[in-house]
């Protein structure tokens, strides 16, 4: 199947999810992405396996690859690589910083193969600063950027409640690795220029924080106020609960919101969200309530009589969500021109005739574990679609054809098999 990026060969060096997720992108765009691995295969073929060497986060991550596996600290493997990156656009990778020149496949080693190399150097941390050659998995990007503190959960124990429904600092530096691919083959098509890319988990996971992240001294009193009242429980020797209740400062204004926030129902619960004056209007009318929060004239988060006002109103608003379904509040919404939309569960979401209509979900055939439904590309093109071009890999099911195309004969690769070069 074609796609935007047919005929671009990709060499992927990379495990777990963000590498991966990034990859598989750029197969549903068209490129022929070949992902290497070591004999027993990456580790995600080897969480929660269903079958020998099959996981379904594996095949979820690596749909329409090829496997190569090699013995990466094997020299004769390196020189199997370093024969295919001459014929290769785009190599990526994800290992601790100091483990790719250890291998020879660092950007400088490749590029010199191939002055016009596209390479994508993933890290947890960056290249530089105190933790450059550390380790890094999403649960410790979540803690050092901050997600974690700011969703402000806690487990009985008092310990920070980790963000189970994704792992987001992986999956957003995925989307990042293939945009910043497709910007480095649009440089290279007007210039001949390859080029390093760098990505990296913190990066990713600070930015999806944005404004949380952002100085701006004229509109950043409420944030100083937090910083400070921080700092002073730190320095009283304040445990985790009591600094997690201390930043909640800047979230004071929840006790005002009736407009942008999710309702329990007599059956399960909705989310409405109305992010202008005239959404606000739409949104009293459609309850109904005579409160107007954050338009109240009143409005004043330091006036304890205010704060206690607030409190009981919404309490009322809460109140009737509960006397009414959540698909008689959904369409109540929709004839009042509310943005809203029930509190699904995901294998209720990717069922919803939505979710059907626009294609959200593919059909494929894996040759071990037959038929599943995956989530599709990400993206709709007009002119050049993207497909999934199949499942995920058997592990090293194209070993053989790859290496060949290097150049080697039957009798070398025979050799490199037997002595578990290759596999």
């Amino acid at each position: 199947m074609a796609g935007p990026l047919e005929g671009i060969r990709v060499l992927e060096f990379t495990q777990i999810i963000a590498g991966p997720f990034g990859c598989q992108h750029l197969a549903d765009m068209g490129a022929e992405v070949i992902k290497v691995e070591p004999p027993e295969g990456e580790p995600w073929r080897l969480f929660s396996q269903f079958m020998p060497g099959e996981s379904k986060t594996y095949q979820s991550l690596n749909r329409g690859k090829k496997s190569l596996v090699l013995k990466l600290q094997d020299p004769r493997a390196r020189e199997v690589v370093h024969r295919l990156v001459p014929q290769m656009d785009v190599v990526v990778i994800n290992y601790r910083p100091d483990v790719p020149a250890k291998l020879g496949i660092d950007y400088e080693t490749l590029s010199a193969l191939k002055s016009d190399l596209i390479y994508v150097d993933n890290t947890a941390w960056g290249r530089k600063g105190p933790w450059a050659n550390r380790p890094g998995y999403d649960i410790i990007a979540q803690a050092v950027s901050g997600l974690m503190a700011a969703e402000g959960k806690l487990e009985p124990s008092g310990a920070p409640g980790v963000i189970t429904s994704t792992a987001i600092a992986d999956y957003t530096t995925g989307v990042a690795i293939a945009w910043g691919v497709s910007a480095a083959l649009f440089h290279r098509e007007r210039t001949g220029q390859g080029q390093l890319i760098e990505t990296n988990l913190l990066r990713t996971a600070i930015a999806v924080q944005g404004t949380q992240a952002m100085e701006l001294p004229a509109a950043d009193g409420m944030k100083q106020m937090k910083v400070a009242r921080i700092q002073q429980l730190r320095e009283q020797g304040a445990s985790y609960p009591e600094l997690l209740d201390g930043s909640q400062l800047g979230n004071i204004a929840r006790v005002a919101n009736i407009a942008y926030r999710t309702y329990r129902t007599s059956d399960g619960a909705i989310a409405i969200g109305a992010l202008s004056p005239s959404l606000w209007a739409k949104v009293r009318a459609a309850i109904p309530t005579d409160f107007m929060g954050m338009e109240d004239p009143e409005f004043d988060l330091m006036n304890p009589a205010f704060v206690e006002k607030a409190k009981a109103a919404v309490a009322r608003v809460e109140q009737q969500f509960t006397e009414k379904t959540t698909q008689e509040w959904v369409e109540i919404m929709e004839r009042h021109g509310v943005p809203a939309g029930p509190v699904n569960f995901v294998e209720d979401a990717v069922a919803d005739p939505q979710a059907v209509e626009n294609e959200i979900m593919v059909e494929l055939d894996h040759p071990l574990s037959g038929p599943q439904r995956q989530v599709g590309p990400l993206i709709s093109m007009s002119n050049s679609p993207l497909a999934a071009q199949g499942p995920s890999p058997v592990l090293g099911a194209d070993t053989e054809a790859i290496v060949a195309s290097a150049g080697y004969s039957a009798e070398e690769i025979a050799s490199m098999r037997e002595a578990g070069v290759i596999a």
